[in-house]
């Protein structure tokens, strides 16, 4: 039996339909950009003070790379640990703007060195251009740790929807390529390109985020129909997730994403990682960024920064 929508959620959906925006799928990705910026000030609550932020632009793959970095209060200027942070928005939408809430709940909570990227979007810049991106960030905070005060062994990756899908892939990525991370912190994210969860047949309509808006960012994002089936798209699909950093991931329960990041949670336990998986059942898709509406977006960080502190003995 489906629980009932928590009143956070019933509120956000409710000030969506009166707002009476159309969908995104009905114009293009500016327009979506635009809309999607515009309405988070009804959504997100006050911004949280940290002990410093900056910016700092670095060579990624595609030219010039903007990272945010935020110092949380109390993390030690020597040897902290970091968090590279991947927005959500379908690979289309979203900006370092969009997601600063959470990373500075993330900074204080944690008292660690939060970076997000403001890496390539979609469709100007197709898979697998945030992949690279989100991969040269990665790469930054590693060689630059004594600069950023940091402890380049202690680094986790985390993000939200399609940033919880990239920070899926650059899990399994850096089992070859970078040193280990410490965990994964993945709030509702996509795994399945495919879109064939039986979540997608029962939330696709009227909970938020619908099938056809999923539809619109995937077509976007890929290059082709085959890109589907690629791992780096599709991390559910890849052969084995063994060898993969820890992870937490937060399951909203209306939400069409919530029967592949269940079948994600399943594999990466079938394949021998540490999986922690928290369930929000009366959620939405996106409820982390909903700040104003009730306590349940700012208790999803603290579920992870707690599973993150588990994973990591050296907290």
């Amino acid at each position: 039996m489906t629980a009932s929508l928590d009143p956070q959620a019933q509120k956000v959906l409710d000030l969506g339909r009166q707002a009476g925006e159309p969908p995104f799928e009905a114009g293009t990705p500016e327009r979506a950009r635009r809309a999607y910026l515009d309405c988070l000030p009804s959504l997100q609550g006050e911004r949280e003070a940290v002990a410093s932020v900056r910016e700092r632009s670095i060579a990624g793959p595609g030219g010039p790379l903007m990272l945010r970095i935020y110092r949380g209060q109390g993390a030690p200027a020597l040897g902290a640990s970091a968090l590279l942070y991947l927005h959500g928005g379908g690979w289309v939408i979203g900006n370092l703007d969009s997601h600063d809430e959470i990373c500075r709940w993330f900074a204080t909570l944690a008292a660690c060195v939060v970076v997000s990227p403001d890496y390539r979007l979609a469709p100007e810049h197709k898979f697998p251009a945030a992949v690279e991106d989100c991969g040269a960030a990665l790469s930054y905070i590693q060689g630059a740790a004594d600069d950023l005060g940091i402890d380049a062994r202690r680094i986790a990756v985390a993000g939200d929807s399609a940033g919880g899908n990239l920070a899926a892939v650059l899990a399994l990525l850096a089992r070859d390529d970078w040193h280990k991370l410490t965990a994964q912190l993945l709030f509702y994210p996509n795994t399945d390109a495919a879109q064939t969860a039986d979540s997608y047949r029962r939330f696709g309509e009227g909970f938020g985020l619908t099938a056809s808006t999923m539809a619109w960012f995937r077509d976007h994002y890929i290059r082709s129909a085959a890109d589907i089936d690629d791992w780096r798209v599709s991390p559910l699909k890849a052969e084995s997730l063994a060898g993969a950093a820890p992870a937490f991931i937060a399951i909203a329960g209306h939400d069409i994403l919530a029967g592949e990041g269940e079948a994600y949670a399943q594999r990466l336990g079938a394949d021998g990682v540490p999986v922690a998986i928290k369930r929000w059942p009366g959620q939405i898709h996106g409820f982390v960024s909903m700040g104003r509406h009730g306590p349940a977006s700012r208790q999803a960080v603290e579920a992870a920064v707690a599973a993150w502190r588990k994973f990591d003995s050296a907290f």
